[in-house]
């Protein structure tokens, strides 16, 4: 495996046009041209507690994000019908893109190596990405904390709790 690109504060976010879980195309490229700042969040697992916990965080916080400007997307490499019933049974307020072939996860260097319990595997990092409307990373961080992770976040940007 090639070492994972790792992504910084200031440097331009990869471009992406990517779709949701219920069709809809996400394009980085649009959300600029509509002046929005975008938070993409990786995550590994489609209803797991730590991953539930994070989505949660999120929708409790919505009001707040988009009022400020900002768009959420959530990324794993859970199928459709994972998604959508992690959707209906945690009532998200944003989608969750569909990226099975994990293209955007190797393209934001969130598919790396991971130790657990002494064992080496590849899996998804628990990753944020804050990109402005003029696609430069305002803000990034890898392995993050599920929980306290959109408190956190809302802090570093500066947005009110």
């Amino acid at each position: 495996m090639n070492k994972p690109v790792d992504l910084k504060i200031g440097s331009k976010s990869p471009l992406f046009s990517c779709l949701d879980s219920a069709g809809n195309t996400h394009d980085l490229e649009a959300y600029m041209k509509q002046g929005k700042k975008v938070i993409l969040y990786f995550y590994p697992r489609d209803s797991t507690p730590g991953c539930t916990n994070q989505a949660c965080n999120f929708r409790d916080n919505m009001a707040r994000l988009t009022s400020e400007g900002y768009v959420v997307l959530g990324v794993s490499k859970g199928s459709e019908s994972s998604h959508e019933k992690f959707i209906a049974n945690q009532d998200l307020n944003f989608p969750l893109l569909m990226d099975m072939d994990g293209q955007l996860h190797e393209t934001f260097g969130t598919w790396r190596i991971k130790k657990n319990y002494g064992k080496e595997y590849l899996g998804c990092v628990r990753s944020t990405f804050v990109i402005d409307s003029n696609g430069d990373i305002a803000w990034c961080r890898y392995n993050v904390r599920a929980k306290g992770h959109v408190d956190m976040l809302m802090k570093e940007l500066d947005i009110a709790s």
